[in-house]
């Protein structure tokens, strides 16, 4: 699957790449020179210099995540968490090649070909670097077309409400069939978590380089911090609780975000008139590693190993609710479809301290809370 994921990101780098290239004034006079009336208007210049390249690259993605999450399903997966969690880091690393180092590396390659396969490896770095702040525009448009407007969407939830009407004019029959057409769903989170990290690396890379990419990348999380937090609590329903297993990969792709921007800075600065100062930051990206490991070392297995303590709290309250059950002649069977096992089926009592509890209403609708949503029924199985 390694295999056909880099087949993936190679060989979508392609049209990106082209589509980028020739996504301004000067590329498209070049390959549709019958256009040149046309774009030199005002208004349409305004709109291919503002807006256009972010629209492009936002279009181009729409199936990837799909196609990232099927791919992890192959792999067979035995959670709803780690299928997430996979799709999550196949996502980013996706993102990171094609919209970020594409963007900044192969769009000026492309539209300088000649010049770029001609000049020694020396000055390769030196055209890196000075093609960093050239696409700070970009990706103040992409920050707009894809963040700004990602946040207005999710608010809004057209896409499911339209997918409602249909639903409700064409499939419903009962009071049941709408209740279930009104299921809120779940959060995607192989989608957003590697998007707002590629924002962060966006924020990490040109906080030095141009500075006036921050404001907008500011708005961003300020935004979204409140919107999904509104969405996590009255909208999204749960589909599984991971105990936190996101955020040992979380804290990996930011060290890799802040060494790319290290790496980034160097190469820049050595282009520059500060190329004595140049060598003091290598120890940057040397710290960040280490500090990776010291993490790693010290909180990871909080996330990967079943503590103790909360092991054998179970095993107290599963012997003060059941003093009778043979955990054994029920591991036996636990695990068969009900059809399959002989005589009456064992219905374990609760044992946590949660189970059993009355529900508490909260802001959503008393409509939709009638019937079991689907990614309850999911995470139930």
């Amino acid at each position: 699957m390694a295999v056909a994921l880099f087949f993936l990101i190679f060989f979508f780098m392609v049209p990106i790449t082209f589509v980028q290239s020739v996504a301004n004034i000067d590329g498209i006079e070049k390959v549709f020179p019958f256009l040149k009336e046309l774009v030199e208007k005002d208004s349409v210049k305004s709109f291919i210099q503002g807006y256009l390249p972010g629209i492009i690259l936002k279009i181009f993605l729409i199936l990837i995540p799909m196609v990232i999450m099927l791919m992890s399903k192959i792999e067979g997966f035995t959670s709803f968490s780690s299928l997430e969690r996979r799709s999550a880091a196949k996502y980013h690393l996706f993102i990171l090649v094609n919209v970020f180092l594409g963007s900044i590396i192969a769009g000026t390659a492309f539209q300088n070909l000649d010049k770029f396969l001609k000049q020694s490896a020396t000055d390769i770095p030196r055209t890196i670097g000075v093609s960093i702040p050239m696409k700070a525009t970009f990706f103040i448009t992409y920050v707009m077309v894809d963040g700004w407007a990602g946040v207005a969407a999710e608010v809004l939830r057209i896409v499911p409400l339209v997918l409602f009407h249909i639903k409700n004019s064409v499939l419903v029959k009962t009071e049941q069939d709408r209740d279930e057409a009104m299921d809120p769903g779940f959060l995607d989170f192989p989608t957003y978590e590697p998007r707002i990290q590629l924002y962060f690396l966006l924020g990490l890379v040109y906080c030095v380089v141009t500075p006036i990419l921050l404001p907008f990348i500011i708005v961003f999380f300020a935004f979204a911090y409140l919107v999904f937090r509104h969405q996590i609590i009255n909208v999204y329903d749960r589909k599984y609780e991971s105990a936190a297993a996101f955020w040992p990969g979380v804290h990996r792709r930011i060290i890799i975000g802040l060494v790319i921007s290290h790496l980034l800075l160097v190469g820049l600065l050595s282009t520059k008139d500060v190329k004595t100062c140049t060598p003091f930051l290598v120890a940057l990206p040397v710290l960040t590693i280490w500090f990776h490991f010291v993490c790693k070392g010290r909180f990871e297995s909080a996330f990967t190993r079943f503590p103790l303590e909360e092991a054998m709290k179970k095993d107290t309250l599963e012997r003060a609710t059941d003093p009778t059950l043979n955990i054994r002649t029920y591991l036996r069977d636990a695990y068969l479809h009900p059809v399959f096992k002989g005589g009456e089926v064992y219905v374990r009592p609760p044992m946590d301290e949660e189970e059993g509890l009355p529900l508490v209403s909260t802001k959503r609708s008393q409509r939709s809370s009638k019937v079991t949503s689907r990614a309850t029924s999911e995470a139930s199985v």
